[in-house]
């Protein structure tokens, strides 16, 4: 059996980080790589334009910068909370979420960066000489004529940046994963069987119309205000907890399920988002900055600000007076 030795590295390379998500088995997070028409990998499926997984440990700006491409593109959120635009949509998603892009619609990040966390995507490449609605999604496709017809309408007709909490597709993800890592017998046969089920698990989301809100995030939506209103604040899990009327215990498992983070490190993300966006006036000090984010000094906000993004804030904002 033949595995690439980029692909049989990355599996040596497996971390032990995985989402507790109460309804779906562990999801295992590798390191982070990317498949294109160029590896040998995707060499049977020329209709599969990428395949990859980001695991961000820190954010890396212009990693995600806004713009469009021919294919359909479909993201996966396996751990954190990303803020995309999506056509002319600003949008939360949070594990267990799909983005989903239509061909020629843009996308990137709202900072133009992806946020701390892991997501998973693929996009996959349609005859660009035809429009959509011709030859859809391909001749890969063992759907037959009517089921395709009727997958591309409704894909058009009732599209959604955002389908909630949509977790079969994350397991068809990676169950793709697994098939183009192993190439086992018959895996181009699987995988296409996959893609095809992943549109079929589309259209009937769509369809169906019961797709339209979060659950959980109302209860975070009050936290992040919360937060917000008083970030200078020196927050305890057990403070932040009585904010949406949980016990410690509880809330902690309940942010590390929903978000992938402990509840200090996604506080933490929250203050450090906040400061991105500070540091872009020139009216307000660094210090101060520090401060009123809810760091202990300007020493102790540099020190994480530079671990989590790679520059100091002095640093940083001097890319943005480069940039300007």
């Amino acid at each position: 059996m033949h595995i690439s030795k980029n692909i049989l590295y990355l599996v040596k390379c497996c971390n032990d980080i995985s989402l507790q998500h109460p309804e779906l088995p562990q999801f295992a997070i590798m390191n982070s790589f990317l498949l294109t028409r160029l590896s040998k990998e995707l060499a049977p499926f020329p209709h599969i334009a990428e395949f990859g997984l980001r695991k961000c440990n820190t954010v890396q700006f212009n990693s995600l910068r806004i713009s469009t491409k021919p294919g359909l593109r479909l993201y996966y959120v396996l751990q954190g909370k990303f803020n995309w635009v999506i056509g002319k949509n600003s949008v939360v998603l949070y594990p267990g979420d799909v983005a989903l892009v239509l061909p020629g619609m843009s996308f990137g990040g709202a900072g133009n960066y992806y946020d701390i966390g892991a997501v998973i995507w693929i996009d996959i490449a349609l005859d660009e000489s035809q429009p959509i609605n011709q030859n859809f999604p391909g001749q890969w496709s063992q759907l037959n004529a009517k089921e395709k017809g009727t997958i591309q309408k409704i894909l058009l007709a009732h599209h959604k940046p955002v389908l909630v909490n949509l977790l079969p597709l994350g397991v068809a993800l990676q169950d793709l994963r697994s098939e183009l890592t192993l190439m086992e017998i018959g895996y181009v046969t699987r995988v296409n069987q996959l893609l095809d089920a992943v549109f079929i698990m589309l259209a009937r989301t769509l369809s169906r119309h019961k797709n339209a809100h979060h659950e959980l995030p109302v209860v975070f939506v009050k936290l992040e205000k919360s937060l917000k209103e008083n970030l200078a604040h020196q927050w305890t899990v057990d403070e932040m907890a009585s904010l949406v009327g949980l016990g410690h215990t509880a809330f902690s498992e309940k942010v590390k399920n929903f978000t992938g983070f402990s509840p200090l490190n996604y506080l933490i993300n929250i203050r450090i988002s906040r400061a991105v966006n500070l540091l872009k006036r020139k009216d307000v000090s660094v210090t101060d900055i520090a401060l009123d984010t809810g760091f202990y000094s300007s020493q102790h906000f540099a020190t994480t600000f530079k671990k989590l993004t790679g520059y100091s804030p002095r640093d940083f904002r001097k890319t943005l007076e480069w940039r300007s």
